[in-house]
């Protein structure tokens, strides 16, 4: 049987890391003594978790959508972390827009569909030398434990689907080199974050009276239905619940988290 995987004083690589979901988990494995590598969406979101982490966890300010970018992010990481490897490596998305899908800008939910899925294309392959050395870990948190899609959220779905379908190609081909990968599923991922309920009041504010009179009731309905699940939902409890599956001696191919304390 594999042992416990270890993560103090180990290696491990968090994308999306500056807020949210993503955030808590990189200061949950600071605080195990973990070298923590990550990615923000801004230089301030750097700044912060560096404070609040004591310096423990390293980020840089990366556009997912820019595969150069995220190559020579990683490069930087692997050429620091050496001939140890890389443990673990849990992949977090960013927030697609949110919304009736009549009424998205395409270029919108396109560029969510370049972050999330071939920007995790890209980080993965970029890491993969590192976690063949150590036979590492990927996690791949996804959205998609629900039985259906939701209203108002198809980009978000859409993506996370594309991501669990790649995440079961790349465990099969990695399994001869002894890297796992776990997809950790939350059927109420939106509770960790505010981003779905921001984006429905936004648009909520902006509709014009013909698409108002189509989608307004519904979009209230849904969005009142949103904010219950983020007063229930807790960044920290997820957080946990992800790390504890991450360090297991053996993992399953998914397994559902509930983000609620």
């Amino acid at each position: 049987m594999r042992p416990l995987l270890r993560t103090s004083g180990r290696p491990v690589v968090v994308t999306n890391a500056g807020h949210g979901l993503g955030r808590e988990i990189a200061l949950m494995l600071a605080k195990r003594r973990s070298i923590v590598f990550g990615t923000a969406g801004s230089a301030q979101e750097v700044e912060d978790l560096r404070s609040a982490s004591s310096g423990r966890v390293s980020l840089i300010a990366c556009d997912m959508q820019q595969t150069q970018m995220v190559n020579a992010w990683a490069a930087g990481v692997s050429e620091a972390i050496g001939k140890s490897g890389l443990d673990l490596l849990i992949n977090t998305a960013v927030h697609l827009p949110s919304g009736p899908l009549e009424l998205l800008p395409l270029e919108e939910v396109r560029r969510g569909f370049e972050a999330n899925v071939f920007g995790g294309l890209a980080v993965i392959n970029a890491f993969l030398p590192a976690l063949r050395m150590a036979q590492g870990r990927i996690v791949q948190i996804s959205s998609s434990a629900r039985d259906e899609p939701q209203p108002f959220d198809g980009p978000s779905d859409a993506s996370q689907a594309a991501v669990e379908a790649f995440s079961a190609a790349y465990r099969a081909e990695l399994k001869p080199f002894g890297i796992d990968v776990v997809i950790a599923s939350m059927c109420d991922l939106e509770a960790t974050s505010t981003g779905p309920t921001n984006d429905l009041t936004r648009l909520d504010d902006s509709m014009t009276a013909a698409q108002r009179k189509l989608y307004g009731k519904l979009l209230r309905v849904w969005m009142k239905k949103l904010s219950e699940g983020e007063a229930l939902g807790d960044s920290v409890t997820a957080a946990a619940r992800v790390l504890d599956l991450a360090v297991q001696s053996q993992v399953p191919v998914k397994a559902e988290i509930d983000t609620r304390a």
